[in-house]
């Protein structure tokens, strides 16, 4: 692991003790972050790096449950991937965009703020998502691009309504700031007490179709689904753009880049958003994993 150190000159090893010092120094950074012109899409086809898992709790890579868990490595793996040509942002919770913003990593990039993480991976309310992290005031304050959600439609449990509800008053409220809604819809059920993702096609459609709806206006909502067989079905269910989910860590990676392969075809699907996939290879090298990612677009 290197120290990485930012454009502004802070190294990560220096990034508790600016917090302890001067925590201004995060509201500073953001106030002074380049950002992109346009609307999010306004560049073409997006890569965007996925660092939001470790507020859920979720810190396995493959079967080392604590793989992500030295968050120094993460943002040493993070910075190594936002400067390959062709990422254009990341998505994470305040902690992590805040580290990155003290370090200078997020000039000319999309930065996407993660909004609910209350629903702690395996735990008896995981699917009541409660909003835990941004809304939509502190996105706007932050000069970020957007602000990121995730639901879950289990129809046994009642706790879906209200983080549909919670999804829908922030798909408004981010909407009204002109602010772009990345939207993670699945359906979901529980086996042996733990809550399971269905991924069929007939799920994905039912998740992309409830999402679609969310808020007063859609304009500006965009979908991010998991690749799923007959991905062309689950993508014409939406004419909002949509982004790809890069599979965990741990499986096959020639396997993932034809998944992304074949789902980048499809009319609609407007990029990827890649996390442990990409900043935990397999074989460790992020830059090989990144670049093969964003030769895809």
């Amino acid at each position: 692991m290197t120290d990485v150190s930012g454009r502004g000159g802070v190294r990560v090893s220096d990034l508790a003790g600016v917090r302890a010092a001067r925590p201004e120094a995060i509201a500073e950074a953001a106030a002074a972050r380049g950002r992109r012109k346009g609307p999010p899409g306004a560049s073409g086809r997006l890569l965007i790096i996925a660092a939001d898992q470790p507020a859920r709790g979720v810190l396995a890579v493959g079967g080392d449950l604590t793989a992500a868990a030295d968050r120094r490595e993460l943002l040493d793996r993070l910075c190594v991937a936002l400067d390959r040509p062709g990422v254009d942002g990341v998505v994470a919770a305040p902690d992590v965009l805040e580290d990155l913003l003290l370090l200078g990593a997020l000039d000319g990039r999309l930065a996407v703020g993660t909004m609910n993480r209350g629903g702690l991976a395996g735990t008896a309310f995981e699917i009541d998502d409660r909003f835990t992290a941004y809304d939509a005031e502190a996105i706007a304050a932050s000069r970020l691009d957007g602000g990121k959600l995730r639901f879950r439609i289990d129809d046994s449990d009642p706790a879906t309504a209200r983080t549909l509800e919670s999804c829908a008053g922030a798909v408004s409220a981010l909407a009204r700031r002109g602010l772009t809604a990345l939207v993670e819809p699945l359906v979901a059920h529980r086996m042996e007490g733990r809550v399971r993702n269905l991924v069929t096609p007939e799920a994905m459609i039912r998740a992309v179709s409830v999402a679609s709806g969310l808020g007063v206006t859609s304009a500006y909502t965009w979908l991010m689904v998991p690749v799923v067989p007959e991905m062309e079905r689950v993508a014409a269910a939406t004419t909002l753009p949509v982004l790809v989910l890069g599979a965990d860590a741990g499986g096959d990676p020639r396997e993932a880049l034809d998944g992304w392969r074949r789902a980048l075809r499809i009319p609609g699907v407007r990029g990827l958003v890649a996390g442990r996939s990409v900043l935990y290879p397999q074989d460790g090298d992020v830059e090989a994993a990144v670049d093969a990612a964003a030769a895809l677009l």
